[in-house]
């Protein structure tokens, strides 16, 4: 059988997912339909964005998990949401926060392992012209996405 779980993992990172309705229905104890129908409401209020799958980031080869604080160029200093519109692009950027203090902006990163990530920064460096970063990795995750990993 043809394997296509990297173009899977793909488009679940991006939002291609579903709830489980008769999952959630059994949860609450309440009929499919009114799970429906609340989760559409929820949709159209702009409540929920997207779904997406939460990942065992190890086992999809992405295990290395990197915050870094960002101060922008003079350039950009005003504006950081002229760079975000580009960093967005990147599937290995995780989030991207303007943030108070410091620096302008946090991003968190997910690369294969520490020299992914080092290439991943010279680029970005020279790309964007970041001034100044201080990274912070994560050793371990105990919860992610709002969801517990054991």
């Amino acid at each position: 059988m043809k394997d296509i779980k990297p173009r899977l993992i793909e488009l679940f990172k991006e939002g291609n997912c579903t709830p489980q309705i008769s999952v959630i229905a059994k949860k609450l104890k309440e009929p499919s339909t009114t799970i429906h129908y609340n989760i559409k409401r929820l949709e159209e209020e702009g409540a929920i964005i997207s779904y997406k799958a939460v990942f065992d980031y190890k086992k999809i080869n992405e295990g290395l998990c990197t915050y870094v604080f960002v101060n922008v160029g003079s350039e950009d200093y005003g504006n950081p949401e002229k760079i975000i519109k580009e960093i967005v692009n990147d599937s290995r950027v995780e989030s991207i926060d303007v943030v108070t203090g410091e620096y302008e902006l946090l991003l968190k990163l997910r690369t294969k392992d520490i020299d992914a990530y080092y290439q991943m920064m010279k680029e970005m460096i020279k790309k964007y012209h970041f001034s100044k970063t201080t990274s912070v990795t994560s050793l371990k995750s105990l919860k992610t996405e709002f969801v517990k990993i054991e």
